[in-house]
This record gives structure tokens, C-alpha cells and sequence, in this order.
């Protein structure tokens, strides 16, 4: 079972993406939400499971033609 609140490695492995991929998201601010638990650049970064989920549920397409919009 996947825990509820992951790090980045373990919010990329849930999503199928790469940990660049996934940081790369972040920085756009086109990723999921995510929470910095403490200030600086290399605060800890965690993921909810059910922002991960949401976030993914948003992106679904139901024809190629919607892709395009």
C-alpha cells in the first residue's frame, strides 16, 4: 500500500514519472500541489496521495481532439 504523504522519488515512482519530470512540473507550477515543509531551496518537499490522485483526474482527456484545445 502506498503511504498517504510521499517525497518526491516516492510521488514520481506513484505517477510514472521521472523525479525531473515531476520537479520540472513543480517549478511551471503545472504539477500536483505539493507541501514545503520548511523554507529554503532544499526544504523537504512532500506529496498528498490524494493531490497526486486528483492532480491526475484532472488531466483526463476523453478524445485526442480534446488534447488540442
Amino acid at each position: 500500500m502506498t503511504p498517504h504523504i510521499l517525497d518526491t522519488a516516492g510521488a514520481a515512482e506513484y505517477l510514472g514519472l521521472s523525479c525531473p519530470t515531476l520537479e520540472r512540473l513543480r517549478l511551471t507550477g503545472n504539477g500536483p500541489q505539493y507541501a514545503k515543509l520548511s523554507p529554503g531551496k532544499r526544504g523537504p518537499v512532500r506529496y498528498r496521495r490524494d493531490d497526486l490522485d486528483a492532480w491526475v483526474a484532472s488531466r483526463l482527456i476523453h478524445s485526442t481532439s480534446e488534447e488540442a484545445a
